[in-house]
């Protein structure tokens, strides 16, 4: 099973939202929401509640697909995000997560005892290109007791 598959069968918000994965590595993950009237907001783009859910699926998927083999000893966690609207966004959009830092200083910093903090970074643009969505999401990896 994919990360992808894994996300959309255990988180319902990722399947509320019809969230497609369509990419998911250690160096970028790409998710994509597909334009529903259902989800828009008043100007007929994607609610900004939808935008933050799927830029915080897109980082999440790629801490996963980075960091999946420290899940024996350490679990995932948003710290803090931030999100800059800058353009409307109109019919599907897709955000594409990059890590901050590397993987291997993050893991590193576990070994030595260290809580690591990284940022994920995330672009949400609309189907001719434009970035509607700037985001950054603070991850840890807290270890387990």
């Amino acid at each position: 099973m994919s990360i992808g598959e894994m996300l959309a069968a255990t988180v319902p918000m990722v399947r509320t939202l019809n969230l497609e994965y369509l990419e998911t590595t250690p160096e970028r993950a790409v998710l994509s929401l597909p334009d529903q009237e259902e989800y828009r907001n008043h100007v007929g783009g994607p609610h900004a509640g939808a935008m933050f859910t799927l830029g915080e699926s897109a980082s999440g998927a790629i801490v996963l697909a980075a960091f999946g083999d420290q899940l024996s000893r350490a679990v995932p966690l948003p710290v803090n995000a931030q999100i800059a609207f800058k353009k409307i966004a109109l019919g599907p959009v897709k955000a594409t997560a990059t890590l901050g830092r590397p993987a291997a200083e993050v893991v590193a910093e576990l070994d030595a005892g260290v809580r690591p903090e990284f940022p994920v970074t995330v672009r949400i643009q609309r189907e001719d290109g434009a970035v509607t969505t700037e985001m950054t999401v603070v991850w840890t990896l807290r270890p387990n007791n």
